[in-house]
């Protein structure tokens, strides 16, 4: 039986990631773009769990890892995911991996 990303070790982690990765990049180079994006989003959850979820703040805003000039601030948590709103979107509420956000403020 396969373990959950909750019940694997740091190591056994970064090991998934890097696997995940190396998955995505070859769907990528075989132009599979759906699998590709499977295998990311997979490596991001995998991430949120290398991540202690109390260093996320209520209120707070962050980048977003992988989306340029995009900020998000949070409302809550609940698990690996944060709970908010894209800044100068539609303000729409979603969830997003905790591994996703990156802090605004130098020297966190």
């Amino acid at each position: 039986m396969e373990k959950s990303y909750a019940q694997m070790t740091e190591q056994e982690l970064r090991n998934e990631i890097a696997s995940l990765r190396e998955k995505a990049r070859k769907a990528e180079q075989l132009g599979i773009l759906n699998e590709f994006a499977v295998y990311e989003r997979k490596a991001v959850m995998a991430a949120a769990y290398l991540i202690d979820p109390n260093t996320i703040e209520k209120g707070e805003i962050y980048r977003l890892d992988g989306s340029p000039g995009e900020y998000f601030k949070v409302e809550y948590l609940k698990g690996r995911f944060a709970w908010g709103y894209r800044l100068g979107g539609e303000q729409f509420e979603e969830a997003l991996p905790i591994s996703l956000l990156l802090p605004v403020k130098a020297g966190k």
